[in-house]
């Protein structure tokens, strides 16, 4: 279960010439020389991962003598769209190679992670069954089949990637409701930013008991902004076939995605790319990824141009419209009281994490696709997004500390890329 390829520092950037180098590097030593290969890349709402210009570079330099498939990992999101694909993968790769993952229908069950097992993940609060459920496609005789993606910051599991991007990315609609409900209950705040957590462990458990004979090999990335340039630089590419490339690729993760703050912030102002977050169901990430920082009575102001619905799947938008974002009390007394949550546990666990629990304002500013009244039926504030845009100007504003009007302020242009947390608070 050895690394295939890793290079990788928090200093480290690697070129467009050096990745197609490290692509054709995992492949060799997989050993495989496939015929026929299945690619399982994020899709566009990874855009920084670098896992689209991946996926193009090994069609580009394989298609001719492989059969190749790429299925996005969508896990519960939208479909892609056309532009969508081409924004993510280039416009040489035709339309027919990509398939489309149905979370509630296309997927197989291949066992269960037991109720015990669960008891013991949970420290005893959940002791349900989980069906290990992924796309029936990766049981087509793929000579090899890569994963690709970024380890970041993420609120369910800890880090990205690896066997999330199986067991979530192409899972079924049982193990990602379940395996979300025990992220949320396990206490979010003590799982991001680490490699190891309960949710890591039912997915390592899902993928080394039953795919363990798939010709399954990851590519992992690790990216960060580059401060100089304000561009995205590739710090590091991880490939192989079992922990030991996610261990390294989060080692350097955590060096370089997340900051760790001296003092609570009092005001986060948080911008989301219109391309990247359409739904609250992704631009909460703006929540999560600072609830960890921000102050007691203090205020996140979210600008959000593109927001246009709450849930990327149409089953989760009616939840989230009609229990919206009412903190862990709340939550849980609905999840006991209606079955329609008791179904969709990947929703409860949503709303959960999308609440401050009253602890510090949230005020979303949707642009015209989003209607004020309905912001504030889900249980946030609705900010004037011209009027906030015109103060906090994010073509003004740097990454970080800034004033405005006087007033200390820390913004985040895209609240994908990284963890913030009190250093007191955050235990490596």
């Amino acid at each position: 279960m050895s690394i295939f390829v890793q290079k990788g520092a928090p200093d480290c950037s690697i070129s467009d010439d050096e990745l197609r180098v490290l692509v054709h590097q995992t492949i060799e030593k997989s050993g495989k020389n496939p015929k026929k290969m299945l690619l399982l890349p994020p899709d566009h709402t990874r855009l920084n991962s670098r896992a689209g210009r991946i996926t193009e570079m090994i069609y580009e330099d394989y298609h001719d003598k492989c059969e190749i498939d790429i299925m996005p990992a969508l896990g519960t999101h939208s479909p892609m769209t056309d532009a969508q694909l081409e924004m993510m993968f280039g416009k040489k790769i035709p339309k027919s190679v990509f398939k489309v993952h149905d979370w509630r229908n296309d997927v197989v069950t291949l066992g269960t992670a037991s109720s015990e097992f669960l008891k013991e993940l949970s420290g005893g609060k959940l002791d349900y069954e989980v069906k290990i459920q992924v796309n029936k496609i990766l049981f087509e005789p793929y000579d090899l089949i890569l994963s690709i993606g970024q380890v970041v910051p993420h609120e369910v599991v800890g880090l990205a990637n690896y066997t999330k991007n199986i067991m979530v990315g192409v899972g079924g609609s049982d193990i990602i409701n379940k395996s979300h409900f025990l992220g949320a209950v396990s206490n979010m705040e003590k799982i991001m930013g680490h490699a190891d957590s309960p949710v890591r462990r039912l997915f390592n458990y899902g993928v080394d008991t039953y795919l363990a004979d798939r010709p399954l090999v990851f590519m992992l990335t690790v990216m960060a902004k580059d401060q100089a340039t304000g561009k995205m630089a590739m710090r590091g590419f991880f490939s192989g076939q079992g922990p030991d490339a996610f261990l390294a690729s989060s080692d350097l993760c955590v060096k370089t995605n997340l900051e760790l703050l001296d003092k609570p912030l009092k005001k986060v102002v948080v911008f989301l790319d219109p391309e990247e977050f359409k739904s609250t169901w992704l631009g909460n990430k703006a929540i999560y990824r600072t609830r960890m920082a921000i102050a007691d009575n203090g205020e996140l102001i979210i600008l959000a141009p593109g927001l246009r619905e709450f849930g990327e799947d149409k089953q989760n938008d009616i939840l989230i419209r009609k229990y919206g974002y009412k903190g862990t009390p709340n939550t849980l007394k609905a999840v006991a009281e209606n079955q329609d949550l008791r179904d969709n546990l990947g929703a409860a666990a949503h709303l959960i994490h999308g609440s401050s629990e009253g602890r510090f304002r949230i005020i979303y500013c949707p642009g015209k696709d989003m209607p004020p009244e309905q912001i504030r039926s889900v249980g946030f504030e609705c900010g004037d997004l011209e009027a906030m845009t015109k103060k906090y100007d994010p073509a003004k504003l740097k990454d970080g500390f800034n004033t405005v009007d006087g007033e200390e302020i820390f913004y985040i242009s895209n609240p994908a890329l990284g963890l913030w947390a009190l250093k007191q608070n955050f235990i490596q």
